[in-house]
């Protein structure tokens, strides 16, 4: 049987793939776990400057595995013991995936779903393709919402817009999901190449300046102004004293395009 994930770090880009399109890359239990287990090994590397999750085949990820679901559930463990295991291991995966340190981007290409939704949305960055499609159709399995659904979609798309995709369960389309910002882009002619041409100068930029721009951000939602003030004043002080910034300021002096090290 194939790895359930593949990883390939390039130039900074460390790409996780969902390696399962005989079930539509499906977060079963076996799947969520290697994607926990790659992120792992992807934050210890030194050679990684941001995070691209994507699903093999033209999936991105058709949400929970309900053929893995089943199975657990007919083993010799209660029901709830059963359902538990399922949403910690799963809830796992995708919390790993937002709290990466460095910045995240989803890359979708075909359909998000339920689960395989918040594995999108819980990335920094969402782009898609064309072909793209999300739904958080949890009531379509008689299910109420789960792995992050109730932090990530308000969030996203506002409190009464939330509730009415949820009650819905509505199939969103690229441009539909786009304009609401479940989407940050989408791109209608070479997909590939338009977003290799997006995330390059992510992965390129000033690296302790844009992990700790995240962090900053994640700290100032919903904290008072002057928290916020006090936070950046702080962790500014950290990041005036890497070589990016000397390197950023000498070319800015000198007219010339920065060339960041990541350090």
């Amino acid at each position: 049987m194939s790895d359930p994930v593949l990883v390939d770090i390039e130039d900074g880009i460390a790409t996780l793939t969902l390696n399962r399109p005989d079930n539509r890359n499906a977060l079963s239990d076996g799947m969520s776990r290697a994607i926990v287990d790659a992120v792992d090994d992807i934050e210890a590397s030194d050679d990684v400057r941001c995070l691209v999750v994507t699903g093999d085949e033209g999936t991105f990820c058709a949400g929970g595995d309900v053929n893995s679901m089943v199975e657990l559930m007919s083993g010799q463990r209660e029901l709830h013991e059963a359902v538990d295991q399922i949403q910690r291991v799963t809830s796992r995966a995708i919390q790993r995936i937002a709290e990466f340190p460095l910045p995240t981007i989803a890359k979708v290409d075909g359909v998000a779903y339920g689960a395989g939704a918040n594995l999108a949305i819980a990335a920094d960055i969402t782009l898609a393709s064309e072909r793209a499609k999300i739904s958080f159709g949890f009531r379509q399995v008689g299910l109420a919402i789960d792995t992050g659904t109730s932090y990530f979609l308000p969030r996203q798309v506002g409190l009464s817009k939330a509730k009415e995709l949820v009650f819905t369960g509505e199939m969103l389309d690229a441009e539909a999901a786009e304009e609401l910002g479940l989407f940050n882009h989408v791109f209608e002619d070479d997909f590939e190449a338009e977003v290799e041409a997006f995330i390059e100068p992510i992965a390129s930029g000033p690296t302790v300046a844009l992990q700790t721009s995240k962090q900053l951000i994640e700290q100032g939602f919903g904290s008072s102004l002057k928290d916020a003030l006090d936070n950046e004043a702080s962790a500014q002080a950290a990041v005036f004293a890497t070589d990016d910034h000397e390197e950023g300021a000498t070319a800015f002096m000198e007219g010339r395009e920065p060339e960041f090290e990541g350090q």
